[in-house]
C-alpha cells in the first residue's frame, strides 16, 4: 500500500527560481518568445533547444493533465516508446528519404545506425505486431514523448525549435469505417483539448505531406506569429491551408485566337509584368513556364501568369520526394533558352505538367524557347502536350470561396493540432496483420494525431497577453494565487500574509507567497509578467480597516476584500473563469 502523499510544500518566491528580465531580449520577436524570456519561463540553450524553468514545468504539467483527460475520455491509453530508433526501420517505411532533411542519426559504438524520433508511426507500427484478432480492435494508443528534428531555422522561441514534446497518438482500426470513427473521436478530443486550454482554432484541410496518408485535418490557432496561412470564409466556414485551398476563378472570355502560334520579339522581357506592360498580354493571358527538378527529372509546371505555383500542392500532385527549381543551365540545355523565354509548345521530351486554371485556355501568350521571343495566339489543348492536370495554384485573399462565393480571407495562424488518416501505409511496411471475423489475416487500417505540448504554451500566450506580461488562463496558470507582501519588513503584514496563504493552501488553492524584500512595485510588476490570475496583496494600509486587495490579472480589477472573506470571494471567483 501506497504511504499517502505528503502536504503541499509552502511554495515561496524568495526559494524559486524567476529569473525575470526588466527589459526585452534582443532576439525575441513574437510575443510569446519575448514573455516567456522574460518572465522567467525559458531559456536558450542552443537554437533550437529551450531550459524549461519552473514556472514552465508547472504550466507544461498542466497541458499535459488536460490532453490526458481528454485522451483517456476517448479510450485511447497511455504508452512511452523509446526515442532512439533503429534506421532500419525507418528504410522498411520509405522515410528515412522523406524525413531526411530533419532527420538526426548517429551510429553507435558497434556501427549500427540509429535515428533520433522525430515522429512515432514507424515505432508504434512495430509494437502493433502483436495484434493478432480483429477482437482486440480498435486499439487507440497515445504518448507523451520528445521528439527531434533539424529545423533548418528555429525561430520564435518555443513556436519553432529542435527538440520539443508532443502527444502523439495512432488508431488502428479493422476497415476505414472504423478509422473514420477514431478519427472524428480524436478531432472531437481535440477540439475539446484546445477550448480547456483557451485556444481558439479554425479546423482546415491540410495537406499529409511526407506524413503521407489521404485525409488530414490542422487546427490552426489564428495569430500574427503564425508561420502558415489558413485560407478562411468568414461567410460560410469554409478553411484550409494554403497547400490544400482552393477558389472559384471568375470566367475569362477567350478570344477565337489564331490558326497557329505567332511568334514575336520581345527583347529585354523577362518577367510578366514586362510582356504585359509592353506586348499588350495581361498576366491572365500569358502562361508561366516554371522547370523543376522532380525525384531527378526536368518536368514543365505551366501556371496561368497571376497565379503563384504551391509547391506542396506539386509535391502531392506527382508523389515526388526530392523537389526543387531546375538550375539555369538544366533548363538553358533542354529549352535552349533562359527563363523569361519559356514555353512547352512543341515540347514532347519532357514531362509537362499543368494547373487546372489553364485547362480549355486559348488565345495566350508563352515564351517561345527562344530569348526575348514569345508566342501569341497559344490554344492549350491544341498547341502544347499537356501529361496530367493538377490544382497547383496558391490561393489569393480576396478571391471567391468555393463553397459560397463570397471574398476569402488569409489568415497567419500557429498549427497546434494535426490529425491524419494514415491508411495501409504502416501496417502493410511492417506486416501488421489480424484475423477477421472470416479467419482471414488482414492489415489493419491507421490512424496518427498530433499535439506539440511546448507550442501549445507558446500559442497561448501569444492569444493571452497585453502591455503588462502573459495573462494566463487558470487552467493552465503555474499559480491560481500570489499572495503578495507590500511591505515584507513589517512585521504585522508579514504576520497576514503568512496567515493568508496558509488559508489558500488548506482550501486547496494553488498559492505562491511573494515574500522577497523587494519594493512592492517590483512584486506587483512580477506577478503581472508572470501572469498569475488572480493577486493578494496583504500592505499596512489595508490591514488598518481589516481588508486586503484582491486583483484580477484579465481585467485589472482590484477589490478590497474582508480578511476573513478572501478564500470565499476567490473561489466565487474561479467558478466565474472556470
Amino acid at each position: 500500500m501506497l504511504a499517502p502523499a505528503p502536504p503541499p510544500r509552502p511554495v515561496r518566491w524568495s526559494q524559486m527560481f524567476i529569473p525575470t528580465l526588466r527589459e526585452d531580449p534582443a532576439d525575441a520577436g513574437a510575443p510569446s518568445h519575448r514573455l516567456l524570456v522574460r518572465a522567467g519561463y525559458i531559456r536558450q540553450f542552443q537554437a533550437g533547444h529551450y531550459s524549461l524553468l519552473p514556472l514552465a514545468v508547472r504550466v507544461r504539467a498542466k497541458v499535459i493533465e488536460v490532453i490526458r483527460q481528454e485522451m483517456n475520455r476517448i479510450g485511447a491509453q497511455e504508452l512511452l516508446l523509446p526515442t532512439m530508433h533503429p534506421k532500419d526501420i525507418w528504410d522498411r517505411s520509405g522515410r528515412s528519404e522523406t524525413w531526411a532533411d530533419v532527420m538526426f542519426t548517429l551510429t553507435d559504438h558497434k556501427g549500427a545506425e540509429n535515428v533520433l524520433s522525430a515522429t512515432h508511426e514507424e515505432v508504434f507500427a512495430v509494437l502493433a505486431q502483436e495484434l493478432n484478432s480483429h477482437k482486440q480492435l480498435p486499439q487507440a494508443w497515445y504518448q507523451f514523448q520528445t521528439k527531434f528534428r533539424d529545423e533548418a531555422r528555429p525561430r520564435a522561441g518555443l513556436l519553432r525549435v529542435r527538440e520539443f514534446t508532443m502527444k502523439d497518438s495512432y488508431s488502428f482500426d479493422l476497415e476505414p469505417a472504423g478509422l473514420d470513427v477514431s478519427f472524428d473521436r480524436h478531432r472531437t478530443a481535440y477540439l475539446d483539448i484546445f477550448r480547456r486550454l483557451s485556444i481558439p482554432v479554425i479546423t482546415v484541410e491540410a495537406s499529409s505531406g511526407a506524413m503521407g496518408g489521404k485525409d488530414s485535418t490542422e487546427f490552426m490557432c489564428p495569430s500574427e506569429a503564425g508561420e502558415d496561412l489558413v485560407a478562411h470564409c468568414p461567410a460560410c466556414n469554409y478553411a484550409a491551408n494554403v497547400e490544400k485551398a482552393t477558389s472559384a476563378l471568375d470566367e475569362v472570355a477567350d478570344g477565337p485566337g489564331l490558326a497557329a502560334p505567332e511568334r514575336f520579339a520581345t527583347p529585354g522581357v523577362r518577367t510578366i509584368e514586362d510582356l504585359a506592360t509592353g506586348y499588350d498580354a495581361p498576366a491572365d493571358r500569358q502562361i508561366k513556364t516554371l522547370v523543376y527538378v522532380l525525384d531527378g527529372k526536368l518536368t514543365l509546371v505551366l501556371m496561368r501568369g497571376d497565379h503563384a505555383l504551391n509547391e506542396q500542392k506539386l509535391a502531392d500532385a506527382t508523389a515526388a520526394v526530392e523537389i526543387r527549381p531546375a538550375h539555369p543551365e538544366e533548363i538553358s540545355d533542354a529549352l535552349g533558352a533562359l527563363p523569361g523565354s519559356l514555353g512547352a509548345v512543341g515540347v514532347t521530351n519532357l514531362p509537362v505538367l499543368a494547373d487546372e486554371a489553364l485547362r480549355g485556355r486559348r488565345d495566350m501568350v508563352t515564351g517561345a524557347n527562344t530569348d526575348d521571343f514569345h508566342l501569341r495566339g497559344v490554344d492549350i489543348g491544341r498547341d502544347i502536350t499537356v501529361g496530367s492536370w493538377a490544382d497547383l495554384r496558391e490561393v489569393a485573399a480576396g478571391e471567391p470561396c468555393i463553397r459560397c462565393g463570397q471574398p476569402l480571407e488569409l489568415v497567419p495562424a500557429i498549427e497546434v493540432g494535426h490529425i491524419f488518416k494514415l491508411g495501409y501505409k504502416f501496417t502493410e511496411a511492417f506486416g501488421v496483420t489480424v484475423l477477421d471475423a472470416a479467419g482471414e489475416r488482414v492489415h489493419p487500417i491507421m490512424g496518427s494525431y498530433g499535439i506539440g505540448v511546448e507550442r501549445a504554451m507558446a500559442a497561448i500566450v501569444e492569444r493571452h497577453h497585453d502591455e503588462h506580461g502573459i495573462v494566463w488562463p487558470v487552467a493552465v496558470a503555474p499559480f491560481t494565487v500570489v499572495v503578495t507582501v507590500a511591505q515584507s519588513e513589517d512585521l504585522e503584514s508579514a504576520k497576514v500574509g503568512e496567515s493568508v496563504y496558509e488559508q489558500l493552501i488548506a482550501a486547496g488553492i494553488e498559492v505562491i507567497i511573494d515574500d522577497r524584500a523587494e519594493r512592492a512595485g517590483v512584486k506587483f510588476r512580477d506577478a503581472e509578467l508572470t501572469g498569475i490570475p488572480f493577486r493578494v496583496t496583504v500592505g499596512k494600509r489595508g490591514l488598518a480597516d481589516g481588508t486586503v486587495e484582491l486583483t484580477t490579472r484579465a481585467t485589472g480589477e482590484t477589490v478590497k476584500v474582508g480578511l476573513g472573506d478572501v478564500v470565499a470571494h476567490l473561489r466565487g471567483a474561479l467558478a466565474s473563469a472556470a
